[in-house]
């Protein structure tokens, strides 16, 4: 009896440590999905080859006849395409594809500038809730600071609940007091936005054999978690599919020998200054 009850006792432990490295472990998470993946895998088309992008910025890259290229690689990013619906202006249903970074934890704005949102990642990490969500689109309409007597007329709660909700937003680092008021706690945030991606491109398949992926650094549920916050409740998911997005590492061999590296985007053949 007493062994059933310690090989039940460490069952339970294993379950349980399992349960969390596979939730806060994505290097683990990514490993095993990695080795169960079989066949074939979605990405965004490439518009562009690696030579189209080498002969377009060869003044650029090299300098003189002392550069020259290596020979590039090819790496695919991660992100989840939604299909969704929500509520847009003029009290309006719209409905389309959003594209979300599971490497950064950011949604694509535009897939063919690749303008970005910015502040996503920090409310994943924080863990941002619906009313954390509410303060800040708020203040994100306002030009990024707000005071204390807008929220409050903006969103007709009592003084005791909003207060709460500022010292919880607070502590997240989400916000913080910026002279009478409140801004959002980062350079230059992109909140403000409909959920939706500009996207004309098409998807295609390739097989995973000899495929480099970078690792995901969130999960489809902390991406999902995020969009029903920052949304709100009109907010739906229809269906969701793991996509890539295919970036060239492109390579100068200097005189001295050492080695200059750059990222571009094969959808619009840009150079990627921010990596990921």
């Amino acid at each position: 009896m007493i062994r059933l009850i310690v090989n039940i006792i460490i069952f339970a432990g294993l379950v349980y440590g399992g349960f969390w490295l596979w939730n806060n472990n994505p290097t683990v998470r990514n490993f095993v999905q990695d080795k169960l993946e079989t066949g074939k895998f979605l990405t965004l088309e490439e518009q562009f080859s690696s030579e189209q992008i080498m002969a377009a910025n060869e003044q650029e890259l090299l300098k003189d006849e002392s550069y020259t290229f290596l020979e590039p690689d090819l790496i695919f990013y991660p992100y989840l395409l939604m299909e969704v619906k929500y509520v847009a202006s003029g009290d309006k249903t719209g409905e389309g594809m959003l594209l979300w970074g599971l490497d950064n934890g950011e949604m694509v704005i535009d897939a063919t500038t690749w303008e970005r949102s910015h502040g996503f990642e920090d409310a994943i990490n924080s863990g941002a809730s619906r009313n954390d969500f509410k303060l800040l689109n708020i203040i994100a309409k306002n030009r990024g600071t707000v005071t204390r007597e807008t929220l409050a007329n903006t969103l007709n709660i009592e003084g005791a609940i909003l207060d709460s909700w500022l010292d919880a937003a607070r502590k997240k680092q989400l916000i913080i007091r910026s002279g009478d008021g409140y801004r959002i706690h980062l350079n230059k945030p992109r909140l403000n936005v409909d959920p939706i991606t500009k996207i004309n491109t098409w998807l295609v398949t390739k097989p995973f054999k000899g495929v480099n992926k970078m690792p995901r650094q969130y999960s489809k549920s902390q991406v999902e978690n995020v969009c029903k916050a920052a949304f709100g409740e009109s907010f739906a998911i229809r269906n969701v599919s793991e996509v890539f997005l295919p970036v060239y590492i492109i390579r100068v061999m200097n005189p001295d020998g050492s080695v200059f590296t750059t990222y571009w985007n094969a959808l619009n053949g840009k150079r990627i200054i921010d990596v990921f």
